[in-house]
């Protein structure tokens, strides 16, 4: 019992640390003899271009086989992209919620995304800003939007304010 108690008291600490056991192995000592299994040609084979010096082949070689990459079909589309645009009928918006717009405004205000930009809320310019219902709206606001959801609009209304849609330059 005594030595188990030493064994562990000698394990802890950073002075003995040691890796666990099996977890490492020696390095593979070539050219080293017949005997170490790895001598004369170092485990390179006989001759071809592994055997020489300097002899690599690219991540994506195939042995001379056509590579994967020229057998696939190629895809219609861009030229930069190779292949069709992934999305085409996304749409980029910046989303605001209603939460929001109950910190940052006063009742009665008029909501511009001018004004949302100062608020820190739309800030890229040039892209749509649409109203979205996360959170909850109690004050009358005018808001003027690119776009309002059906559940943000409807909760505007509920408040009093009103939803005016500006045009997309």
């Amino acid at each position: 019992m005594a030595d188990e108690a030493d064994k562990t008291e000698q394990r802890i600490g950073l002075h003995s640390l040691r890796p666990a056991e099996g977890s490492r192995r020696p390095r593979k000592r070539i050219g080293r003899g017949e005997g170490s299994g790895t001598g004369k040609t170092s485990g390179r084979g006989q001759k071809g271009a592994g055997a020489r010096s300097g002899a690599k082949t690219r991540p994506n070689f195939e042995g001379g086989q056509m590579p994967i990459h020229m057998r696939m079909r190629k895809l219609r589309g861009p030229h930069m992209k190779k292949s069709m645009p992934f999305e085409p009928f996304r749409t980029h918006t910046q989303a605001v919620n209603l939460g929001d717009l109950e910190r940052r405004f006063d009742a009665g205000a008029e909501v511009t995304p001018q004004d949302l930009a100062k608020a820190g809320l739309a800030k890229r310019k040039g892209i749509p800003v649409k109203v979205l219902a996360k959170g909850d709206l109690s004050k009358a606001l005018t808001v003027h939007a690119h776009a309002f959801s059906a559940s943000a609009r409807a909760r505007i209304e509920a408040a009093g304010g009103t939803c005016v849609v500006v045009e997309s330059q």
